[in-house]
């Protein structure tokens, strides 16, 4: 059957939405690297989290009552998360190039991905993953900071939590209370981190201003347009989508920082992306067929 041309001119504006999201995160990532002199990695990320929680807050004006204490353990749980995985991100950031970051981070919901679809032929996407990982190397994991490269990888299992813990959460609070309960949680337990690591520079309003622009651009602005994107794609499409991120962080990253990445770089950044896709359209190919029986 033939696509329907409204589908394609409405799926269109999506896919620019989302792309848009992922350049304003790897804008605002390079901006935090810029300022990790100034305030370091920690600092940054309890600013971040903690402009990031103001904005949601007036946003969602989430309800307090009517939550079981599994509800409020799920926040709690889902709160670390938040921190841990801002904190490692940031942390591998500070030694690693952005796009090698990103795209060692991709692998949590890769793994998570190639897990769910029970598939043979998801095994295909994990050695191809592991051959990206390889070539990220350049032929050399000594070129490659290994304190970062277990940062990224602490950040990459912790983006896997972040997917459970986010759809318990989900299920338990209505629209945004959850996510914005959770990033509360995930800023004050920052916040003894990110003072001691940014110390003075927090008094300055400059430094400030820029923070509140990290948060913006790395999690207000992606979100609110992938919310609008996902009325309009299937999750499957946005996901794969969402599997470009390496290659936008690969950009910024040279554009923005001015970091260069050597070719087999480039060549293990196309085999994560692409096992990326496959995973995703595997583990929706055998979530298809599971609820063909019960149709």
């Amino acid at each position: 059957m033939t696509a329907h041309p409204a589908g394609r001119s409405a799926a269109t504006p999506a896919i620019l939405l989302v792309i848009a999201g992922l350049a304003c995160q790897e804008v605002g990532a390079s901006l935090a690297v810029l300022l990790f002199p100034q305030v370091g990695p920690l600092g940054m990320v309890m600013l971040r989290l903690v402009f990031s929680t103001v904005v949601l807050l007036l946003i969602a004006r989430p309800r307090l009552r009517g939550h079981s204490g599994a509800d409020w353990r799920a926040v709690a749980l889902f709160g670390l998360v938040l921190a841990v995985m801002n904190g490692l991100f940031y942390l591998a950031l500070e030694r690693l190039p952005l796009g090698v970051t990103v795209t060692i981070e991709v692998l949590g919901p890769l793994v998570l991905s190639i897990v769910a679809s029970r598939r043979a032929s998801a095994w295909l996407w994990a050695l191809l993953a592991l051959a990206g990982v390889v070539a990220l190397g350049g032929g050399g994991w000594d070129r490659l900071d290994p304190i970062g490269v277990l940062f990224a990888l602490g950040a990459a299992a912790s983006w896997a939590f972040y997917i459970l813990a986010s759809a318990r959460v989900g299920r338990a609070f209505p629209k945004l209370d959850g996510l914005a309960l959770a990033m509360a949680v995930g800023a004050v337990i920052s916040l003894p981190f990110g003072i001691a690591d940014a110390g003075p520079a927090l008094l300055r309003i400059d430094l400030l201003a820029l923070g509140a622009a990290v948060a913006v651009l790395s999690s207000t602005i992606p979100y609110a347009l992938e919310l609008i994107a996902l009325r309009r794609l299937p999750a499957a499409a946005f996901a794969i989508l969402m599997s470009l991120a390496p290659a936008t962080a690969a950009l910024a990253g040279f554009v923005l920082l001015g970091q260069h990445l050597t070719w087999l770089e480039g060549v293990g950044i196309a085999l994560v992306i692409l096992a990326s896709v496959g995973a995703v359209r595997s583990s929706t190919r055998a979530a298809r067929e599971a609820a063909e029986p019960l149709a």
